[in-house]
Formats: C-alpha cells, structure tokens, sequence
C-alpha cells in the first residue's frame, strides 16, 4: 500500500492533480446508486450554506479547482453521499502528555492513503484524507485533535458525509467545547461516533446519528456502537463491545503507561486483520495536539509528522492480512 504525505497552503495545483487521479474512482462510488440518487448541485449547496457557512468560499474554490463539473461539485459537497460501513477503535490516553489513539478499519481499495497538511483559510490542519477534503481524523493548529467511528446502526438519513464535518470542526474550531456544539448541530447521514481532544486536555464523544439528536458524553473510548448494540450481526462480526470492554479497561484497571497502551492498538483484539470482509486495520494513528505532532503507525512502522516542520514524502506498506 503506497501512503504519501502532501503539504498545500492554499487550494492549487496539487489538490487539482489529486482530485484529476482519484475523481474517476469517486465518480464510480458516487453514481453507484445512479445521479438521480445523489442531491443537486442546489440543494448540496444551499445545505452547506446553511449548516456549514464558513467554508462554503474554500468548497467553491475547490469546485472550480475540479473543473467546476456538475457531479464533482456535488460529490465535494458531501451531501447524501452512498452509505459507507466501516469498524475502527479510538481512544484517549489522559496522562502527561494525552493523546488520541486510534484504528481505522475499512477497505484498502477505497482509501485515499494520503495525509493532507493545509493552510486554508488561515488555519492549518494535518491528517488522513478522505473524499480529498473530507477527514477520517485529523489536528489543527490549535491543538484540537478528532477522529471518527462507525455507530453501527443501519439507518441512513438526510445529512453529510461525516469526513467534511470533521473538516469543518477542524477548520472553525479550537476547543473541545467548540467541536461538541458543532457535532451536536450539524446533520450526518449516518450514525457515527466522534472523538476530540483538545489542547487543554478537554475531550468529549458525540454519538451522532440521521434520525434522532446527538449524544454528547464525556467517553474516552468509541468502538462501533453507540449507547447500546442495535445490529447484532455487524457488533459480533467487528467485535465491537469487546474491544471497547479492552480498552476502558487498558484505560482504568491497569492504567497502561503511553507506549504500552499504543502498541495495543497493533494487536488483537483492536487490530483486525479482516480484508477479505473490507474490515481490516490500514493504519493506527496518534495524536498529541498540545505538542503538534502525529504518528502514523504500522507493524514495525512508525511515520512521524509535524504541524509545523510537516515534511512531504511517501512510504510503501506492507500490511500484514492485505491483499
């Protein structure tokens, strides 16, 4: 699997050629349930306008970076996109130094692999992109640190793609209580669970979800659930309550030191090696938003990034379990 890192101030050539390479594979995605599935161009933008208003000029330039294309302004908006599944596992560590921890779970062949540091609108943020804007978790420049989980619940609803709503919390906010506020606020179209961290060692869970109100908690750890196991078949196939069972107790019983809490995210139960179901683990990743720094991390491998001395680069990894 071939990872690279990119550094881009502001919205140009780099992000053009990004959106030129991946856009054949996200149109196929996109219209797998045909155009007439997937809102307008009017509707996405006018839901953007209302729930997200402060990056509806950098969606613009965007779209006119994309070639101003009616179904890549309207993939871009993240606006009732096709339903997506995925399992992951993250986790706050609350010592010294905290930090978030966490797995994605998904399918190698619908993954970006790409870490993006941006300046846009004057706020840079760092961390592993989906949709080529959209984040699976991320930091910004104020020390404000999320990451998303699958809720496991089969409903599917009017709202976005969860990866631009991480972006926009990275991109207008700076605290924990900030991040909740906008989680609590704005319309997902599925279920899922989002961490934050933030520089004053504030963080919060918000269970968001399509058909009721968010749930806003003080949970250190989000597996695959919510409140309680509504699928049972996805719950037992991701080992969703055991894994949470392991970490709250890494978390309380034994009270892991950092280094020894992180690398349980490398073994079972937290790391999966199930690809051939779409659910094994691509990548562990960790975040200290107080120090500005994030780790990506593989079996025997460890890529370090800085906000501020963010180094462009590749790395080819092997991932055990993947074809």
């Amino acid at each position: 699997m071939h990872w690279r890192a990119l550094s881009e101030d502001l919205p140009g050539p780099k992000w053009a050629g990004l959106f030129a390479e991946y856009w054949p594979d996200y149109r196929r995605w996109w219209l797998k349930e045909g155009d007439s599935a997937r809102p307008s161009y009017l509707e996405s933008k006018r839901a953007l306008k209302e729930h997200m208003p402060e990056i509806v000029p950098l969606y613009d330039d965007l779209c006119d970076l994309a070639g101003g294309g009616d179904q890549a302004a309207r993939f871009l908006s993240f606006y009732c996109p096709p339903p997506y599944l995925s399992g992951c596992s993250q986790a706050i560590w609350t010592g010294e130094e905290p930090v978030l921890v966490r797995n994605y779970d998904y399918n190698p062949n619908a993954f970006d692999s790409l870490i993006l540091h941006t300046g846009w609108q004057g706020r840079r943020v760092m961390g592993t992109s989906d949709g080529l804007w959209g984040m699976v978790d991320g930091m910004n420049d104020a020390g404000l640190a999320i990451s998303l989980t699958f809720g496991g619940r089969r409903v599917v609803g009017t709202g976005f793609g969860v990866p631009l709503i991480l972006r926009y919390v990275l991109q207008t906010c700076a605290t924990a209580e900030e991040a909740g506020a906008v989680l609590a606020r704005v319309p997902t179209h599925m279920s899922y669970n989002v961490t934050v961290l933030d520089a004053k060692r504030h963080y919060l869970t918000a269970m968001m979800a399509p058909d009721r109100p968010a749930v806003i908690t003080h949970a250190a750890v989000a597996t695959n659930h919510q409140e309680n196991v509504e699928w049972v078949s996805h719950a037992r196939f991701t080992a969703t309550v055991e894994r949470e069972r392991f970490l709250l107790q890494r978390l309380t019983l034994h009270r892991d030191p950092e280094d020894k809490f992180i690398g349980a995210f490398l073994r079972p139960p937290l790391y999966s090696t199930a690809f051939d179901a779409g659910f094994g683990t691509l990548y562990t990743a960790v975040y200290r938003p107080r120090l500005q720094q994030m780790e990506v991390r593989w079996p025997g491998t460890i890529w370090p990034l800085e906000m501020d001395a963010f180094q462009e680069g590749g790395r080819r990894v092997q991932i055990p379990g993947a074809a």
